[in-house]
């Protein structure tokens, strides 16, 4: 994918609103672009800020109500005074938009997803096209000291990393990914018949602080944050066998 196109989608992409043919080709292109990245990452900006800073007035349940009755077809009347006739058709029409705006408004800030549920999102997702794309890793090794090296100059901060193998989680690889529009270590992990994602990024970002055990579309999900790195544990993987290997991950090694 050319700049031009991944600076088009950019908003969409942000937003998931583009195909998953179209996503992994931008953060294909997003890798090693930095200027794609800037752009992207000043739409990030100006996302959040409309986000954190836009104001919201709900409207009264009798002013919506009001609104919606002026909407309806007003029943066969006398013909009214020549000089109320021109603006009766306005007014109504002027009370019907604002019925639709305020109730559209009110949808859409109640749709809106908050950043942990979001990150939660992105995590499975991550996951899921981890696994159907035929993309899980990058870097394939169960040595540490392979994998490790491999993201110097990919990210800001290399991941650490540990084989497991002796615990019965050995390491497949890892590969470059995406969370919260940015990249991220994901490391591949084994266990029985069940692959492991573990995405490492750096803490502080949209809800990196939280602690998080839950399910999403059958998989599941941990998160915690040590130093200055955050984790994200996902796999189909039984809750308390996953928990079994945050436990390793979060020994001193």
């Amino acid at each position: 994918m050319e700049h031009e196109e991944v600076r088009a989608l950019a908003g969409a992409w942000l937003d998931r609103e583009v195909d998953p043919l179209a996503r992994r080709e931008i953060e294909a292109h997003l890798a090693g672009c930095a200027e794609c990245r800037a752009v992207v990452d000043g739409a990030r900006a100006f996302s959040a800020a409309i986000r954190a800073e836009a104001e919201y007035f709900e409207a009264p349940p009798a002013l919506v109500g009001k609104l919606v009755a002026a909407s309806r077809p007003a029943p066969p009347a006398r013909p009214a005074p020549r000089r109320m006739a021109a603006w009766r058709p306005l007014a109504l029409a002027a009370s019907a938009l604002l019925a639709v705006v305020l109730a559209g408004g009110i949808g859409y800030f109640g749709s809106q997803v908050g950043p942990q549920d979001q990150l939660v999102q992105d995590v499975v997702d991550g996951h899921v096209r981890s696994l159907q794309a035929e993309h899980l890793i990058d870097i394939a090794s169960s040595d540490q000291h392979t994998v490790k090296p491999w993201f110097d100059g990919r990210l800001d901060q290399a991941p650490p990393v540990r084989d497991l193998t002796a615990e019965g989680f050995p390491l497949v690889g890892g590969r470059l990914d995406y969370l919260d529009g940015r990249p991220v270590a994901a490391l591949v992990y084994r266990h029985s018949k069940h692959l492991i994602n573990l995405f490492v990024g750096p803490a502080g970002g949209s809800g990196a602080g939280l602690a998080v055990t839950t399910t999403r579309q059958g998989y599941n999900v941990r998160h915690w944050v040590a130093g200055d790195m955050s984790f994200w544990l996902v796999s189909d993987l039984e809750m308390n066998e996953l928990a079994s290997l945050e436990a390793l991950l979060r020994k001193p090694g």
